[in-house]
């Protein structure tokens, strides 16, 4: 019951965050937060929101909603990952807005094209463990995501592995408990073969 408590608390903090200001307030501005994400944010996440430090997810993409989720989870202690809390610490609610309204403003960025193509029973696997455990059905037929909902596609793979494998142990916090729920009983190796697959994934046909 209270692990239902403290997700529904999230929920409504963070979404509240993403919709409301102050009465009176100025929108944050995007050309000041865009000097902020190149201040603080490039060296690890890169210029176009595509990282090519291991384990740190790609931004490009990605949707307000969901960006600003993360930095509250980051922020509150919900998540731990000790840079992301000492960065977000020193945010405000508008800082929230301002960080995440610019992400969202980071276009899709292609993968870089591998030295050898992807392994086709690999990809064939990793599309029917999609569809089996209904991944399409929260991140779209192309796993663009939308609202709270990540952006999967071409996400690096060492980072959606790590993340699936979090999600299974509990030791990854989500915004609902939609995702601890769709992995805990899904083999590694297979959570292994979805990574592979959705940091591949070449798009809908």
């Amino acid at each position: 019951m209270r692990g239902t408590r403290t997700f529904a608390f999230t929920a409504a903090a963070t979404a509240f965050l993403w919709l409301a200001a102050p009465a009176g307030a100025q929108a944050p501005s995007a050309g000041a937060y865009a000097q902020r994400y190149a201040a603080l944010c490039v060296a690890c996440h890169g210029a176009n929101g595509r990282s090519e430090m291991p384990g740190t997810p790609v931004l490009a993409g990605q949707h307000s909603f969901y960006a600003i989720s993360q930095l509250f989870l980051f922020r509150e202690g919900r998540r731990a990952n000790e840079a992301m809390t000492a960065v977000a610490k020193t945010m405000k609610d508008d800082d929230l807005r301002g960080f995440s309204d610019f992400i969202a403003t980071l276009p899709p960025v292609p993968v870089p094209a591998p030295a050898t193509p992807p392994d086709a029973a690999r990809m064939t696997r990793g599309q029917a463990l999609a569809q089996e455990h209904k991944c399409v059905f929260c991140h779209g037929a192309d796993f663009s995501g939308g609202q709270q909902v990540p952006r999967i596609a071409q996400q690096r793979e060492d980072y959606l592995q790590l993340t699936l494998r979090e999600f299974k142990s509990g030791k990854r916090v989500g915004y609902t408990m939609a995702m601890a729920e769709a992995v805990g009983r899904i083999p590694n190796e297979d959570l292994d073969t979805l990574a592979y697959y959705l940091a591949r994934f070449p798009g809908r046909k």
